[in-house]
């Protein structure tokens, strides 16, 4: 007879595992017990030695469809008590920390059960069992048991009861589970949901409450409805997601394969940013891109609305207005929503922590997130080297927070624009909570090196009011560290990490954005970037690509030609942009990547205002065709032992190719490749000097597919190893992770206010 002691610890609570693990070891007469505690999972076994180990085989390879196993670590137990059977116990209060399960998308047992009139749950559209339904919005407390959820407000009723508390059924211990006499309902019930699909087929704006928040709802096929919904959102040209009945309709939009296929049905149940197939509806909701977001129904109220007639595509944006925080509550639905829509659906099951969809693309035959939140936060992360527990907020812009026990990482939903007062309340209530969740008494906050962020000037406030250290870490060393990290990178190899993206505060006080830094986690040598330029009006000018044209093409030294687009859409500001860059007054030096995209795009007519973050870079790769493509050159410089990426060259060519009324989508394709061959050039030259033979490719400006697939498809041939994001963004909505890893390997610095 043997006797095993187990701890279990990631994604292991909420996830049907305890069940698992009772019926692995019926299956080998083993004896013991099961329990949760605010580690994970706690398993003793008693049986024959063979029989422990087949049970640590399954336990390993066959787990349960939502579990994650980060760790498990056994220990032999001697002259323990040996019980008769193997049973399920209440779960443990003790210290430590686990992983929270994600949200997950209703699987087809609920639904069958939902459409079948005989059920007791037939048409209840919160169902929910151990494989599906809220979870880390619901999660107000560890252990992951009812009573730390918001579903504690609703106690089950007797037959809920038996399902809640028979290892045999589906919803053992399924914390979200409910049925229509005990559980959460839909305000007016189903006859609503049935209304508010008549409502969106006749052109209406409906708000609806889902599992992280409302989405405001309306006709994707319908230009009015969607028209009325950008006018009242404010939300200009930028695009809106869609939902699609099933997958058959999405097949009809977008330009389906099975990876994409296989990401929409993922229990995450993503926003997938797929080719558009038909152009009326590309229109309507992504005006400029030939991209369009599609995610399959993720919820009972989803299936039903469209059950009940709704619209087989409809825009599903988050319940917000631009750059504010997303609303979960009725109230504050009704006070923030009510000039956007024009009815509302709500429910009565509260959301704790609000969560928008996740954004995923497939890049280099890899699914990379562009927005990291529902389905998949808050899936822990391993960090390479391990310090005190700290909290890390990130930048600005796309901002997600980070908390850390030191030795995992986990990463917050995507917040949003910290710029907003809003938003950094939003940003503040996360971290707390999730510190409640996690256990962890942060001693230390980590920001991003800028002095005028809202975010940096908050991490201030509270590492005073805390009494603890505020860190500073570079912005473009956090974006190489993030995805060294995700890679499981060793903290004593060196990277060569190409960060582009548009705004990072630099080392000398500039605005770097076009970065080659050679190192790690703790240090980030300098040893290349784009050539820096003059931008008038400094952050101005981001919504404003005809700026970052007229700048460019002043730091060039090219004429400005009124027959070229954006010198003829300046108009009468062309004098004072000319004075300005002429006397330096006013002016910003960059070296942003994204201002470069800004002024190509200007320059080719394609974008001359934005509406959006990243707008003109995104209009200008949807221009992109190799069928004209244009040859286009960008050399490299050298300046004191630092590679410079002569953009000054590639302008003057690009404005010579549009005097010359080449085709735009010619010269578009030609950018894209010009910036893959010169980067790929400096790698080989960087490799020949310090030997480094992996590159990182992380930034904003990496979410362009055009180019990251170009650019690796080179490095490859150069017999480079090359690194993309997978599972965090390359935007900023990664860098609170990379902050905490360099602040761990000692890479950090204390901050300074302006």
């Amino acid at each position: 007879m043997t006797s095993l002691g187990i701890r279990v610890t990631g994604t292991v609570q909420g996830v049907g595992f305890r069940p698992f693990v009772a019926r692995i070891a019926a299956r080998q007469a083993l004896t013991g017990f099961v329990a949760n505690d605010a580690a994970g999972v706690s398993i003793e076994v008693h049986g024959s030695e063979q029989a422990i180990e087949r049970f640590l085989h399954d336990l390993q390879t066959h787990p349960p469809r939502l579990a994650d196993i980060q760790r498990l670590v056994t220990r032999p137990l001697e002259g323990a008590a040996i019980p008769e059977a193997f049973e399920i116990k209440e779960s443990e209060q003790a210290v430590g920390r686990t992983a929270i399960p994600p949200d997950t998308a209703v699987c087809e047992a609920c639904l069958e059960e939902m459409r079948d009139p005989r059920d007791r749950r037939y048409r209840y559209p919160l169902i929910a069992c151990t494989d599906c339904g809220p979870r880390f919005t619901i999660t107000t407390g560890l252990p992951y048991d009812r009573e730390h959820t918001t579903m504690a407000e609703f106690p089950l009723c007797k037959p809920c009861r038996i399902e809640y508390q028979d290892p045999r059924s589906r919803r053992y211990h399924a914390q979200p589970t409910a049925c229509p006499e005990c559980g959460p309902e839909i305000d007016g019930g189903d006859e609503r949901l049935q209304r508010a699909a008549r409502e969106l087929r006749e052109g209406s704006i409906v708000a609806i409450k889902g599992i992280g928040g409302y989405h405001l709802a309306c006709n994707a096929a319908d230009p009015s409805a969607v028209a009325k919904l950008r006018a009242r959102k404010g939300r200009g040209d930028k695009p809106f997601a869609i939902m699609a009945r099933d997958l058959q309709t999405a097949e009809r939009v977008a330009q389906v394969d099975d990876s994409s296929t296989a990401l929409l049905r993922s229990p995450a149940a993503p926003i997938v940013v797929l080719r558009s197939r038909d152009e009326t509806v590309a229109r309507n909701v992504a005006p400029g891109n030939d991209t369009v977001g599609v995610m399959l129904p993720y919820s009972g109220i989803h299936h039903l609305l469209f059950e009940h007639g709704a619209p087989p595509l409809l825009v599903m944006t988050s319940g917000n207005l631009s750059d504010e925080p997303i609303c979960t509550d009725p109230a504050e639905a009704e006070a923030r929503l009510s000039e956007i829509a024009d009815s509302f659906v709500h429910h009565n099951r509260s959301i704790y922590l609000p969560c928008d969809d996740s954004v995923l693309r497939i890049v280099t035959e890899t699914p990379q997130p562009i927005r990291r939140s529902r389905g998949i936060v808050p899936a822990p992360l391993p960090l390479p080297v391990d310090g005190p527990m700290s909290i890390a907020v990130g930048a600005e812009l796309k901002a997600a927070a980070c908390i850390s026990d030191g030795e995992y990482a986990w990463l917050s939903q995507h917040i949003g624009d910290t710029a907003d007062v809003e938003t950094l309340r939003v940003l503040q209530e996360t971290i707390d909570l999730l510190c409640e969740i996690e256990r962890v008494g942060a001693e230390r906050i980590i920001s991003d090196l800028h002095p005028g962020y809202l975010s940096s000037r908050w991490a201030y406030e509270y590492a005073q009011a805390h009494g603890i250290e505020h860190l500073a870490v570079q912005h473009h060393h956090a974006h190489m560290a993030s995805l060294l990290v995700e890679h499981d990178y060793a903290p004593d190899e060196p990277v060569l990490a190409i960060s582009f993206d548009g705004t990072g505060y630099g080392l000398d006080g500039s605005i770097w954005g076009g970065e080659l830094l050679l190192g790690s986690y703790r240090e980030a040598e300098r040893v290349g970037h784009l050539a820096p330029i003059a931008l008038p009006g400094g952050d101005a000018a981001t919504k404003h690509p005809t700026r970052s044209a007229a700048a460019h093409l002043h730091s060039a030294g090219v004429q400005w030609d009124p027959r070229l687009p954006p010198i003829s859409a300046l108009g009468d500001d062309t004098r004072i942009l000319a004075s300005m860059l002429a006397s330096g007054a006013s002016c910003v030096t960059t070296t942003s990547a994204g201002r470069l995209f800004d002024a190509v795009s200007a320059l080719l007519g394609v974008c001359q205002e934005i509406d959006y973050e990243g707008q003109a870079a995104i209009e200008l790769e949807a221009r992109a065709s190799d069928r004209q493509a244009v040859p286009l050159d960008l050399p490299l410089l050298e300046a004191d032992g630092v590679l410079v990426l002569d953009s000054g060259t590639l302008i003057a060519a690009i404005a010579q190719a549009v005097l010359d009324d080449a085709p735009i989508e010619g010269v578009a394709a030609g950018f894209h490749d010009a910036l893959a061959r010169a980067l790929t050039e400096a790698a080989v030259r960087l490799r020949e000097r310090h030997g480094v033979r992996t590159v990182g490719l992380t930034g904003g400006v990496f979410a362009n597919r055009l180019l990251t697939e170009r650019l690796r498809g080179r490095l490859v041939h150069e017999d480079f190893g090359v690194l993309v994001h997978r599972v965090v963004p390359p935007n900023d909505g990664g860098l609170a992770l990379g902050q905490v890893a360099v602040a761990n390997a000692g890479g950090a610095r204390p901050w300074r206010p302006a």
